[in-house]
């Protein structure tokens, strides 16, 4: 089939080169002149295991190609992606303004009949705003071109990007009664449902829900594990114990049960946030959601807050991890975002290091604090290390070497990714999260 995606951020970069890599003739649309520039050069502009190996495969194959010109690629498409971006607006409300301009471009200049996939994540009734918007704009041309609006949530995770597009878990399709854009969504997808991948019809408003639904549930569940560990810490409890525990029951399963100092990212926070803007408009309370988004915020603060206890005067802080998770030089909602302020403002100096994200952060910290070229050039001198992200590579470090190298002996697990008995045979003190 030949395809456009519009917009080539982490969603529209990473379905552009894996439907290419399906065997798809794919343009990847973005009104970005550099960065198509350098897609063109079959480099990636974003971090992503295994995505620049597609794009140059894509770009090879001559079935992956990238323009700034919506336009010239519709008269050979038959569905269009909108993948724009939809960023939290007034009071976290996400903003539709970049798909609607989508739809909008489509709809006054198509010249035949499309079908029109909402990819970005939209709150619940965008896809019938889409359609109106078409119609509307179909009419005022004299056309009777037919473009149906469909749902097709996206559910990757950002360093698990491509094998979560290649192999997902479900591929949800919202499609409002048009069996024609039905019999394309079926098509589009044969590729992975030929190898059991489940492919799950249902109406567009149940299908714009879905993903809002999804990573409310998931950031419930680590807000809840979250809101344990300072029980736990109180009483004398283990915070991996309770969750190893919980975990073996089928019914909940181990997965998003590590205690920390809570989830970030684009999706999220966002997403949170979103859904509890939208239930407010339809005049609905989702309490659970509310607390999730809560103590989230807490959790953070609440070990910030025993860093900045524990330093001694004008402290040298290493931060080993800056991006909000591994894998990923994503910065958006990272926690050393707000943990650096506060050192600064507390008067400590900050050496970091991170093996992905240090470039982004330079943009936001350009001089404010030091970026060492490894993990152990971070903590040398330094009198307390703090450890936010859970990159395999600070996992492997002899706590030892990184002890000696160190003025003080401080460090702030917040990921729990050490054992207590370990670091504190190293020489150092341990402090993690819901470990007494």
């Amino acid at each position: 089939m030949k395809i456009a995606v519009v917009g080539t951020g982490y969603v529209g970069l990473v379905s552009a080169a894996c439907f290419a890599e399906l065997g798809h003739t794919v343009a990847g649309v973005d009104i970005d002149e550099k960065k198509i520039a350098v897609l063109k050069g079959g480099k990636s502009t974003i971090y992503e295991p295994e995505l620049e190996e597609l794009i140059q495969r894509g770009l090879g194959s001559g079935l992956l190609s990238f323009t700034t010109d919506l336009k010239s690629v519709l008269p050979e498409v038959e569905i269009v992606f909108s993948a724009v971006a939809t960023p939290p607006g007034e009071g976290f409300k996400a903003d539709l303004r970049a798909v609607f301009t989508v739809a909008e471009t489509v709809a006054r200049n198509a010249e035949k009949d499309l079908i029109f996939v909402n990819k970005s994540t939209v709150p619940v009734g965008t896809g019938g705003k889409c359609e109106e918007r078409i119609a509307a704009i179909l009419k005022e041309r004299g056309k009777t071109h037919s473009i149906p609006v469909v749902s097709n949530p996206e559910f990757l995770r950002e360093g698990l990007a491509v094998p979560d597009t290649l192999m997902p878990d479900r591929i949800i399709v919202g499609i409002n009664g048009n069996d024609h854009a039905r019999g394309m969504m079926e098509e589009l997808y044969r590729p992975l449902t030929r190898v059991g991948r489940p492919l799950l019809f249902m109406s567009r408003e149940s299908a714009e829900i879905v993903k809002y639904a999804s990573n409310s549930f998931l950031a419930a569940k680590i807000s809840f594990i979250n809101m344990l560990t300072a029980f736990t810490e109180k009483t004398g409890a283990n915070i991996r114990d309770i969750a190893a525990g919980m975990g073996l029951d089928n019914r909940i399963g181990p997965k998003f049960l590590h205690a920390g100092i809570g989830y970030g990212g684009s999706c999220f926070p966002k997403d949170v946030k979103a859904l509890l803007q939208t239930a407010k408009e339809y005049g609905v309370s989702f309490e659970i959601v509310e607390a999730t988004d809560r103590v989230n915020t807490a959790q953070r603060f609440r070990f910030f807050e025993q860093i900045l206890a524990a330093l001694p005067s004008k402290a040298r802080v290493a931060l080993w991890g800056l991006s909000f998770k591994p894998r990923t030089d994503d910065m958006r909602e990272a926690p050393s975002l707000d943990l650096i302020p506060l050192l600064l403002k507390a008067g400590h100096s900050v050496t970091a290091y991170d093996p992905a994200a240090m470039e982004n952060t330079e943009k936001i910290f350009p001089k404010e604090i030091t970026y060492a070229s490894s993990p152990m050039e971070a903590v040398s001198g330094a009198d307390a290390l703090v450890v936010l992200t859970e990159w395999d590579l600070f996992r492997g470090q002899d706590l030892k070497e990184v002890k000696k190298a160190m003025k003080g002996k401080d460090l702030f697990d917040g990921r729990n990714i050490y054992e207590p008995k370990e670091a504190e045979e190293a020489g150092l003190k341990y402090r993690g999260i819901g470990i007494s």
